[in-house]
């Protein structure tokens, strides 16, 4: 079983970039370990985990086949954007129409996207291999080649290993590649809602004493919570009944959306910070959450891998004569061109996190005036956005 690449991992990045290679002439083997759940065509529930997929991530996405397949009724476009401080009264506004596009993001759900980018993959192409479920037991890496050994006993060799089995990446560990890391020692509850109110598609952000709560819009008077919040609070709030939680949510948002009622329940992940060393090695690039994790509170986090796929494909199709796709100069390109973007973004989320939880008042004052001052201030309120319509 030989291949030019063997992508690990099967999320929303690893197989996009599966797709966005699908007519390279590369041969292509993806591993998950995962059945990817089959969606029921007569399934209406609700996916409390969603994405803030930005224009770019959206466009990237068309282009591989994989957005146009999800269902229109299930994406909402955000318009506009509202974040407050936590002294009630500072905020920052974000415009689509004001920086001059049709929608700062679309709302979507994570079984939707994973549901598309497979059927892509699923469909018939000489050249790609879908192995799943399979598990890898080890990684053996040589001068001209790598060798993936499958717990099946099935060995395959490969010219470049694509890690993109996310932020506890057995592959990078298999690699050697040094991390520094450090919980936040918070948890991201997210939960759908029915809200009393429109949301008029837009998305609102309160930086709390206790966490950062969002709001974002789904279809309807639908709204989909992200609460990053302390370990304590977020299972206490997963303990509660649903009326009180209900309760709980519309006074930490002001009732901005007036009253609440659950529609799917609150499930937790833990928030770590994760900043990897190197993003290549002779043979191998990382991507995707193995490259990077950072704090949720921008809601960049899948838009930074799908950016590590968008580059990391652009530099395989423009290889011209190389036919080495694991030439360690060629990764080389990949890591130069997405280190800055990786590093802006690990900064400003982690930064933020650490300002909006210090409890210092003075630090307190600083940082909602800093929110005043940004919002009557077009230029940098544009330059702060242009980025994340990537």
């Amino acid at each position: 079983m030989k291949f030019d690449i063997v992508v690990i991992g099967g999320g929303l990045v690893g197989a996009s970039l599966v797709a966005a290679l699908q007519d390279s002439g590369l041969r292509i083997a993806l591993i998950e370990t995962r059945e990817p759940p089959p969606l029921s065509k007569g399934d209406s529930s609700w996916d409390s985990r969603v994405y803030a997929i930005s224009p770019g991530s959206a466009s990237f996405l068309q282009s591989c086949g994989v957005w146009q397949r999800i269902d229109s009724s299930r994406v909402t476009p955000v318009y506009d954007m509202a974040v407050f401080g936590d002294d009630n009264s500072a905020k920052i506004n974000f415009s689509s129409y004001e920086m001059g596009v049709s929608e700062l993001a679309f709302i979507a759900e994570n079984r939707q996207l994973q549901t598309a980018v497979w059927d892509v993959l699923n469909r018939p192409n000489e050249h790609i291999e879908i192995i799943c479920p399979a598990r890898c037991t080890s990684i053996v890496w040589h001068d001209s080649h790598v060798e993936v050994q499958l717990e099946d006993g099935r060995l395959i060799e490969t010219a470049l290993v694509a890690g993109a089995d996310g932020v506890n990446s057995w592959v990078r560990k298999q690699a050697g590649i040094d991390i520094s890391r450090h919980a936040y020692h918070q948890i991201g509850l997210v939960a759908n809602f029915s809200a009393e109110h429109s949301h008029r598609n837009i998305a609102h952000q309160w930086f709390r004493r206790d966490g950062v709560l969002a709001l974002l819009p789904l279809p309807d008077n639908l709204v989909s919570m992200v609460w990053s919040t302390t370990d304590e609070h977020a299972n206490l709030l997963k303990e509660l009944p649903e009326d009180e939680l209900c309760q709980r949510v519309a006074e930490a948002s002001s009732n901005t959306l007036g009253n609440l009622q659950v529609v799917t329940p609150p499930v937790g992940f833990p928030l770590n910070f994760v900043h990897v060393k190197n993003l290549v090695k002779p043979r191998l690039v990382l991507i995707g959450d193995a490259a990077h994790g950072i704090h949720p509170l921008a809601g960049q986090g899948v838009n930074l891998g799908l950016r590590d796929t968008r580059e990391l494909a652009a530099q395989l199709n423009a290889r011209g004569l190389q036919t080495d796709c694991g030439d360690f100069m060629l990764l080389r390109r990949y890591e130069c061109a997405r280190k800055e973007d990786i590093l802006a973004l690990e900064a400003v989320t982690d930064g933020l996190q650490k300002l909006f939880t210090n409890s210092n008042p003075s630090v307190a004052r600083l940082r909602n005036l800093g929110l005043e001052i940004t919002n009557h201030l077009p230029l940098i309120k544009n330059r702060l956005m242009q980025h994340a319509l990537n």
